[in-house]
């Protein structure tokens, strides 16, 4: 592939990096045992209502915010292995059979792993 391509791609996904991991800040921390790992942290909304409510509104927002740390967990997972496949200079190539990605397909997700025939 193209230098200036790789250049572009790897600009896109660091970008992305970054988004994802300050959306991530808002509503959980690092683990610092686990690279790669981030933990949702439990809401404190305060006394704004009963006890009893409280906790509720506390344990929902920690519940639905867990499949969506799960998902940038491994979005961001998707993004380092692409970003270290550049490197690498195995960028582009399908992980399943080994034949080119589109750069359409890449310039959609600069993450993907696979060719357009094995996704689907």
């Amino acid at each position: 592939m193209e230098k200036e391509f790789l250049e572009s791609q790897k600009e896109k996904l660091l970008k992305e990096k970054e988004e994802i991991e300050k959306t991530l800040f808002h509503f959980a921390h690092k683990d610092r045992k686990i690279k790669g790992n981030w933990e949702t942290d439990f809401p404190q909304f305060g006394t704004h209502t009963s006890e009893q409510d409280e906790n509720a509104d506390e344990v929902e927002e920690y519940t639905n915010l867990l499949p969506i740390e799960h998902r940038l967990e491994l979005k961001l997972y998707d993004i380092e292995r692409a970003l270290k496949k550049i490197e690498k200079g195995k960028y582009g190539i399908c992980e399943k059979c080994g034949k080119p990605i589109s750069k359409k397909r890449l310039k959609l997700i600069p993450e993907a792993k696979f060719c357009l025939d094995c996704a689907k």
